[in-house]
């Protein structure tokens, strides 16, 4: 019997504790909040019923622009004025606006167009099925600026449009540098400022470069000095 009793109250011991746990894990479970985790949401594009058209998608509402897309100079965004495209810079021409010009030209322009506009880029040169025209035909050198930023904006031809991967005025600084290019191809010596020589003089180098760098290039005034050494 003494026995019995024992294992009976270890019963009993071992319920109350298991009961408490349970009590004690519900508590904490009840403390959870997740608000943020489990919420009546959308997919992006999935059907809803909620609205009539079941469409979870919204449109702006009327009359709202969002942050960045206001667009106020039509110029600026289009290259045109009117149906017709422009034939001036929105903003003044800068050594920095051709370089950055050059840069962007070289990254995305080159491959097809090639490094001087000529239309014998590698892409080109690799069977491409249309060779993309010269830059220095009449037709392109007689082409308003807004021409060359239109076509970039929109696409011509087999030739994609670039404006998710161009902002605005990088593609304005393609156009200006564009244009170097062509006076650049067909420059007389009337366009030559005076004191310059032609050809113009190599550049002077400071640091040789180590193979993995650039070359540095040193100002004209320094290598000016350099001579004088």
């Amino acid at each position: 019997m003494a026995d019995l009793q024992k294992l009976a109250n270890g019963k009993l011991h071992v319920g109350t504790v298991s009961s408490c746990a349970v009590l004690l894990l519900l508590t904490f479970t009840l403390a959870c909040r997740i608000d943020m985790h489990v919420q009546p949401r959308q997919n992006p594009l999935s059907r809803s019923d909620f609205y009539s058209d079941q469409r979870s998608a919204r449109p702006p509402v009327e009359g709202t622009v969002a942050r960045g897309q206001l667009h106020e100079d039509a110029y600026f965004y289009t290259g045109k004025i009117g149906n017709n495209p422009g034939d001036f810079m929105p903003f003044p021409l800068t050594k920095a606006v051709l370089d950055r010009g050059r840069e962007r030209f070289n990254i995305f322009c080159a491959p097809c167009h090639s490094r001087l506009g000529d239309g014998n880029g590698f892409v080109a040169s690799r069977g491409f099925p249309r060779r993309p025209p010269s830059y220095h035909i009449e037709r392109l050198r007689k082409a308003p600026l807004g021409y060359f930023f239109d076509v970039m904006t929109e696409g011509f031809g087999v030739m994609p449009d670039y404006a998710s991967q161009i902002p605005p005025e990088d593609r304005w600084d393609i156009v200006a540098y564009v244009r170097a290019l062509q006076l650049s191809q067909n420059a007389t010596m009337a366009d030559v400022p005076a004191g310059q020589k032609i050809p113009s003089e190599p550049p002077k180098f400071g640091d040789p470069g180590t193979g993995a760098s650039l070359p540095a290039v040193l100002p004209e005034s320094n290598s000016k000095a350099e001579e004088a050494k």
